[in-house]
């Protein structure tokens, strides 16, 4: 009799929900923009001449964009559902997508609105504008917000977002909040669809608090609470390569965190300098009910100012957060492939995945290859393989391509592979992966910067 002991009853049950949701959300999403239109269809008796159909553009784009600003906050609401079943990094992927569709769909309400608006008044296009700035309850207030949502959107772009730490550029985004309400006022004082349909205005009103709950709860709410349970403090800093540290954390019931081998938290330490911010480190060792672990890289100014936290430092823990896994492993054989930093979340799966695992790190230098001894206990223990490829010396160096990772793991196509690094290397390492022949499937990557 054969038996399969990479996956259990509940941990099938788990994939079946993972597959699930992730289909659902989109379905639910686009039900949500059809209703929408379904709205202003029902409120439209007639469409006629060109300042009609403007207008009624006008007014399209409008309520999509205010769709579209719930649908964006409950993406980024952190709803352990959503986080854990897609993804953080897919879920700000699509965060980042419905920001563009956004801004353009707000865009192109106010020109088509000002355009029907002065066609069917017959006046221009200034002083329509100034008509409807002045005279119309809560535009400016609208307008207010429909800014905020444009200099997000132009900070948010690549080329703005790298010149921006991390924390600044996520505070920034706090200004989304501002903006939505700032605009929902708008919405419904002028908005036609709303004018006396009380049923739209209780869909609307439901819509967003319902939204705004999930956002109070999962991101301010539920973290303050955790906090005060929790009571996590730093215990020791070690080093463990050239910038590189782990910070060892105590605190009460940690079992109840419920993180997984390959999440992530993010983490506040309420010490001067970085209390304000909470950045995201995965756990480097499999969680504990006394203990946690995290191994940090010295990337950024909150990133090099943990390896002088004092010990006792109060610390508050968000999450956990992530969908990187073993509920993702579809294949006996694994392979888990990372290169620099990127080791910390691949280190708590190499320990806990059963099967046949296969640990392939890479790092410029012998030197930067952080927690080896700890990766060679679990090798040994568990009777891995596992490969260390470094750029120098050149000869200990393996090209990061199909062939070169053939070499290395000669039943490649066979594994499931789940990969962690920089983002250069994450790119050049999903393409040799494929080359090789691994579907896209078996190719398990995240992003816990976002």
């Amino acid at each position: 009799m054969t038996t399969t002991t990479y996956a259990s009853r509940g941990t099938r049950h788990r994939r079946g929900r993972r597959g699930i949701v992730p289909f659902l959300a989109p379905l639910v999403i686009w039900a949500g923009a059809a209703g929408v239109l379904a709205l202003w269809w029902s409120d439209t008796t007639s469409v006629v001449g060109p300042a009609g159909w403007l207008t009624g553009a006008g007014r399209i784009t409008g309520l999509l964009a205010g769709y579209a600003c719930a649908v964006l906050l409950a993406l980024m609401a952190r709803v352990p559902l959503l986080d854990h079943t897609i993804g953080t990094d897919r879920l700000a992927r699509w965060h980042a997508l419905g920001g563009r569709c956004t801004v353009a769909l707000a865009l192109a309400h106010t020109l088509l609105i000002i355009w029907g608006y002065s066609l069917s008044s017959r006046t221009d296009v200034v002083s329509q504008t100034s008509t409807l700035l002045l005279h119309y309850p809560d535009l400016l207030k609208g307008t207010a917000g429909f800014l905020l949502f444009l200099a997000t959107g132009v900070l948010s772009a690549r080329a703005a977002r790298r010149r921006m730490s991390y924390e600044t550029w996520h505070y920034l985004h706090f200004a989304t909040y501002l903006a939505v309400f700032l605009t929902f006022g708008h919405q419904l004082s002028n908005g036609a669809d709303f004018a006396g349909n009380r049923p739209a205005r209780a869909a609307w009103y439901t819509l967003f608090l319902g939204v705004a709950a999930l956002v109070a709860w999962y991101r301010f709410a539920a973290p303050v609470r955790r906090g005060l349970r929790h009571r996590l403090r730093v215990a020791a800093i070690h080093p463990e390569a050239p910038g590189v540290v782990s910070v060892h954390l105590t605190g009460e019931h940690l079992d109840e965190l419920g993180g997984k081998p390959g999440q992530f938290l993010r983490w506040r330490f309420l010490t001067r300098g970085l209390w304000w911010t909470a950045n995201p480190y995965s756990l480097s060792a499999p969680a504990h009910p006394h203990h946690l672990r995290i191994t940090v890289k010295t990337a950024g100014g909150h990133s090099a100012a943990l390896a002088r936290l004092a010990p006792g430092t109060r610390v508050w823990a968000e999450g956990p957060y992530g969908a990187f896994t073993a509920d993702r492993r579809t294949a006996p054989k694994v392979l888990l492939l990372a290169g620099g930093a990127g080791i910390t979340p691949l280190r708590t799966l190499f320990e806990t995945l059963p099967g046949q695992v296969t640990l392939v790190y890479r790092a410029r230098r012998a030197d930067d290859l952080a927690l080896r001894g700890e990766l060679d206990a679990i090798a040994a223990r568990r009777q891995a393989t596992t490969h260390y490829v470094v750029d120098e010396p050149a000869g200990y160096s393996s090209p990061l391509t199909a062939s070169g990772l053939s070499t290395l793991v000669p039943d490649l196509a066979a594994h499931d592979v789940y990969l962690c690094g920089p983002p250069g290397m994450t790119e050049a390492a999903i393409h040799a992966l494929r080359e090789a022949g691994v579907p896209a499937r078996r190719i398990h990557h995240e992003s816990f910067a976002l």
